[in-house]
């Protein structure tokens, strides 16, 4: 190529609208931010902030893992990766595991997307991996109206890295609602049980949603295969028809973003209630790092009371008791008002006090 003609596709490039603002609407796509923990045998949301787990029989533990320099993704700026490891062997019809995210309805609806036209693409990217080479599958959901689904094959190579990317166009039976609540899904699938395959399903194509028709027969036996790993990193989704790099972000930004589903009270944070002495309760403000995205669900807090009313600090009495409350208003608005039942006998009722919590708190409002 020419230095004109690159130059000249440098500006192609550079004009195109997938560049302009923030791209990627993945959140952790580079498998930064762990606030849960490295590592888990569960299912659901437990290491991988905004990356959740399904899984049937499959016996299954998810980490995050560092990468190396050896690693291709490594010389890309990546440095952790998304891992599951098959712990145990079935070959029941009813298994399957897999990695998803999912995406507000109103981030969907206001990204430019116009996924009611056929002639309208939004992209996927990632890096992939396992230690069971085979075709995988990529499963795509909406939520509003009839929900629909698409599914894509995934090539993956035995322990090589390799980057998958393709791109999916509009319909138009897809509805996604301007809201709070989920508007888009992906799955990656390391298995898929024969109930939930059909040997005729038509990939690349979307159609209404069946719980029991989610992707081909899988060719490949991830779930029958003891201490089978499959590894992602990098991933991307975005508007247009053509994969872009990947818009790396920091790693305060990520947990920003990521805090909007999840969030940790440390321990011996303090704040000021009231007490109700009528009720034994203690009324008080929760500080937000930033507002949620919906009323979170409150776990794992205990408290410790000082009563200020005329007693010096030092030689206040003090309770500890388990939260067994629940917010008073959404977190949405960036301050949470909760009430804290337990025993708060012999204090001033509608006195204020001070509290601090006696274990780290949780603030879960993922879709």
């Amino acid at each position: 190529m020419t230095k004109a003609a690159e130059l000249a596709k440098m500006g192609e490039v550079l004009t195109n609208s997938q560049f302009g603002g923030r791209r990627n609407l993945i959140i952790n796509g580079a498998m930064q931010v762990a606030q849960r923990g490295t590592s888990s045998t569960g299912s659901g949301y437990s290491t991988l902030d905004r990356f959740a787990v399904a899984r049937g029989t499959v016996t299954a533990t998810q980490s995050q893992e560092s990468l190396t320099s050896s690693d291709s993704p490594y010389s890309l700026g990546f440095r952790n990766y998304f891992r599951m490891t098959n712990t145990g062997v079935t070959a029941s019809t009813a298994s399957y595991c897999g990695i998803r995210q999912t995406i507000e309805a109103q981030n969907i609806a206001n990204s430019g997307w116009d996924y009611t036209s056929s002639s309208s693409y939004i992209t996927i990217s990632f890096w992939v991996r396992s230690s069971l080479a085979g075709t995988y599958y990529l499963g795509s959901k909406t939520f509003d109206g009839t929900e629909q689904y698409y599914a894509t094959p995934i090539t993956v190579l035995a322990n090589t890295w390799t980057k998958f990317t393709h791109s999916i166009s509009g319909n138009s039976n897809n509805t996604i609602d301007t809201n709070n609540e989920a508007g888009f899904q992906f799955y990656i699938w390391m298995h898929l049980g024969t109930d939930y395959t059909t040997s005729g399903h038509t990939v690349n194509q979307w159609a209404a949603y069946s719980s029991t028709d989610q992707a081909p027969d899988y060719p490949q036996n991830w779930n029958n295969t003891g201490s089978a790993t499959f590894d992602i990193t990098g991933v991307q989704l975005e508007v247009g028809s053509a994969a872009t790099p990947f818009e790396h972000r920091s790693f305060a930004e990520e947990l920003a973003l990521c805090q909007r589903y999840y969030q940790i009270i440390p321990k011996y944070t303090f704040f000021i209630g009231a007490v109700e002495v009528g009720t034994a309760s203690l009324r008080a403000g929760v500080p937000l790092a930033r507002a949620l995205r919906a009323s979170p669900t409150i776990g794992n807090i205990t408290l410790v009371i000082y009563d200020d009313d005329d007693t010096p600090f030092n030689n206040a009495a003090h309770a500890i008791f388990a939260n067994s409350g629940s917010p008073e208003v959404d977190g949405t608005t960036g301050y949470l008002s909760v009430v804290f039942n337990g025993n708060l006998s012999g204090r001033t009722d509608n006195h204020n006090v001070t509290a601090l919590y006696g274990t780290n708190g949780t603030l879960d409002s993922e879709l």
